[in-house]
């Protein structure tokens, strides 16, 4: 009878371990599908977004200016910035938050 109950003691301590592990693999899943996907998604149109500027797309920066493109270049955007044509900015293109195009 002493076997009876150790055996269900042992079995028990094991299915507390298994049920450990599948809430861990829960939670690792949960923080996968709520923080790094949504990152990795919003990337992929950020860089969709600015592989396809053009010139003379209306861009809003990250500082919260509105422009229009002028030149663009790998790396680099010149932006020109208010009806004055003497304000062309060169800028990372990282740091363009928004684009516009000119047909839409």
């Amino acid at each position: 009878m002493m076997l009876l109950g150790q055996e269900g003691a042992m079995f028990g301590g094991l299915g507390g371990g298994v049920i450990m592990i599948i809430y861990i693999v829960l939670i690792f899943g949960f923080v996968y599908f709520a923080s790094i996907r949504p990152q990795k998604k919003e990337q992929k149109r950020v860089g969709a977004m600015l592989a396809n500027m053009e010139i003379g797309d209306s861009v809003l920066t990250t500082s919260g200016f509105y422009g229009v493109l002028i030149d663009i270049s790998d790396d680099t955007v010149i932006v020109e910035f208010g009806n004055n044509k003497n304000c062309r900015v060169p800028m990372q293109k990282a740091a363009i938050a928004q684009v516009e195009k000119v047909g839409e």
